[in-house]
């Protein structure tokens, strides 16, 4: 029996952070995307020591001040006397001694003596944290910024949940891998696409395989090939019941369990997730091109959410620029733009409207949208603003 949307996903998620793996030190590149396993804290101080804030100089007692020296970043600097200055640049160790920094614009120089007003135009040591200093708690997700902050605390790598391993079967004898469709044959357009969503919804895509011709034994194959090097494995087509649709037959025979079988949305109907012994998983998505991206949303990014110990993604909020009718009692997906404007070219087929929406609005079951309705906005990874 298909289940409800919201559910489906609060499923996948689940299904992802009670599998998630054992954690350890990753590089920052392995880590980005994925979430603290312990809490972040400084190495040392920061700054750790005393730095100046701006371009000018350093001096010390009542002046004018004598020109002698000069300190850049990344020198250290031996303490200055009254009446001393010391031309300094931003991000260099202030000087022991020193009293005030003179901005290089407002400072006036006349011959050997440098004049002008003084403040305190400097970072102390510590000033954003202290050595041992909680500065990001478990769980955060690590971003570009969490990485330049570990990096300025000292570390080189992150106590983190890496990056799932991903991979994408793809079946269908009907499948071209190039050139225009012809002769009853159509282009394949998840094997391009695929990969990259996965990637932007914080997996590490491995490969692709395919297309795989319609038989069990192929099916097969290219399933335990998947599973070798993939924590996640999604597959295109086959999720029905039809004649060359060996998906259900294939995952009995590599002793995969179902976490979800259907979903109650359109489009997207229908998908699947599984789990094999080891505790692997398999997405299968529609072979539509739309609906296997809504499949996407909808199970692999709260999974892989999940199996990098982040919470479930959050929803947006778009306001709908005029009325969509819901689809009875399934979740209806419908593609919007950055107005709240419904998208022509909205077929479960079709990538247009896709290639310029901003994501799906969420109309629930047995409702009906109006124009000036706010309804949630499910974002699509690596397209959505």
């Amino acid at each position: 029996m298909a289940i409800d949307w919201v559910e489906a996903r609060e499923t996948a998620w689940r299904a992802g952070f009670e599998s998630r793996p054992a954690h350890g030190h990753a590089s920052f590149g392995e880590a980005i995307g994925s979430a603290l396993a312990a809490p972040l804290r400084s190495a040392s101080d920061l700054p750790a020591f005393p730095t100046s804030a701006v371009d000018g100089w350093a001096v010390a007692g009542p002046g004018p001040w004598t020109i002698d020296g000069e300190i850049l970043a990344g020198s250290v600097p031996g303490p200055i006397d009254a009446g001393q200055a010391v031309k300094i640049a931003t991000g260099a160790q202030v000087p022991a001694g020193c009293e005030g920094i003179i901005r290089l614009e407002n400072a006036h120089v006349d011959g050997t003596a440098v004049s002008g007003e003084t403040a305190r135009e400097w970072r102390e040591a510590g000033e954003e944290a202290r050595a041992g200093e909680e500065l990001l708690a478990e769980g955060t997700p690590i971003t570009a910024p969490v990485v330049g902050l570990a990096a300025a605390a000292g570390y080189s790598s992150l106590d983190a949940y890496r990056r799932p391993l991903t991979s994408l079967v793809i079946f269908g004898d009907e499948l071209l891998t190039s050139g225009v469709s012809r002769e009853g044959r159509v282009r394949d357009s998840l094997g391009p696409m695929v990969p990259h969503l996965l990637d932007a919804a914080g997996g590490m895509a491995t490969g692709t395989i395919g297309p795989v011709a319609d038989t069990l034994d192929d099916h097969v194959e290219a399933l335990r090939s998947a599973l070798d090097s993939a924590d996640v494995v999604c597959t295109t087509g086959g999720t029905m019941v039809g004649p060359v649709d060996h998906l259900h037959a294939a995952l009995k025979a590599v002793d995969a369990s179902y976490v979800l079988n259907t979903v109650s949305v359109r489009p997207g109907f229908p998908m699947l997730l599984a789990r094999t012994p080891n505790g692997r998983f398999i997405a299968g998505l529609p072979g539509n091109p739309q609906s296997a991206v809504i499949a996407v949303v909808t199970i692999v990014a709260p999974l892989l959410a999940g199996l990098r110990g982040l919470p479930l993604p959050p929803l947006r909020e778009t306001v709908l620029a005029e009325d969509v009718p819901g689809r009875g009692e399934s979740t209806h997906l419908a593609l919007v733009d950055p107005t709240g404007r419904r998208i022509a070219h909205h077929g479960s087929a079709m990538l247009r409207g896709l290639a310029s929406a901003a994501g799906f609005a969420l109309i629930a079951p047995g409702t009906a949208a109006k124009a000036g309705q706010r309804v949630p906005l499910v974002p699509v990874p690596g397209v959505s603003a």
